[in-house]
């Protein structure tokens, strides 16, 4: 079987430094899909107003460089980055085929743009003009199983730091939505979760802005906005 695109995301994230570790851990990062000519039909849309979430199934493009080799075991970095899993039982996307899913919520459906229809949604986790290759509504009834066991993530919960945005740098931004959602990712914490330096400086690309930040303990400070 072959696959192409359907359509491109576009985001805040112009590299994957700083892209959550999952969709909806930032609720407020929006994104726009936009489809490929041949797909711009509102027909293809009709009764998807209708649900509030969506599946997105695209693919890890940002690994074409490194040859797109699979592993038939990764270190997930919940781990501290040492421990070996099967790619199976990870998110990784050192996969033979390289495709993601994520589960994000439909804010609105625009039919009319310069680009044709485009669906507005939040709380993705994809670099800007990932590929897209298919879109299908979330049913709570079959895709929601609260007594799931999630194996050896079990327990594991996303610590949030404390963030420390001095005014004079949020002025730079302006826009209130943006700063919330910048706030929101560096909550998470970008670096990886072996890293543990609190002089390292970092640097996260977001919205056309380079936020450089350190982290101390359970505090981050933005010290650079340009």
């Amino acid at each position: 079987m072959e696959i192409k695109p359907i359509a491109h995301i576009r985001t805040d994230f112009p590299e994957k430094f700083g892209v959550p570790r999952q969709s909806g851990l930032a609720g407020s990062l929006k994104g726009m899909i936009v489809f490929e000519k041949e797909y711009r039909n509102p027909e293809a849309l009709r009764g998807l107003e209708g649900f509030s979430h969506l599946w997105l199934i695209w693919e890890f493009s940002a690994n074409r460089a490194t040859g797109g080799q699979w592993r038939a075991t990764v270190r997930p970095p919940r781990l501290g980055g040492n421990a070996h899993m099967g790619v199976f039982a990870t998110r990784s996307p050192f996969r033979p085929n390289p495709l993601g899913l994520s589960c994000v919520k439909l804010e609105s459906i625009e039919l009319e743009s310069p680009h044709g229809p485009v669906i507005h949604v939040t709380g993705a986790d994809l670099m800007d003009n990932t590929p897209i290759y298919d879109i299908k509504p979330y049913i709570k009834y079959a895709d929601s199983h609260p007594d799931a066991l999630c194996g050896y993530v079990e327990g594991l919960q996303e610590e949030r730091l404390r963030v420390i945005l001095p005014a004079g740098l949020s002025e730079k931004i302006g826009d209130e939505s943006k700063i919330s959602s910048l706030v929101e990712i560096l909550q998470l914490d970008p670096r990886p979760s072996y890293h543990n330096d609190s002089d390292r400086e970092y640097g996260l690309s977001f919205s056309g802005y380079n936020i450089r930040f350190r982290v101390n303990g359970n505090t981050l400070e933005v010290i650079g906005i340009s």
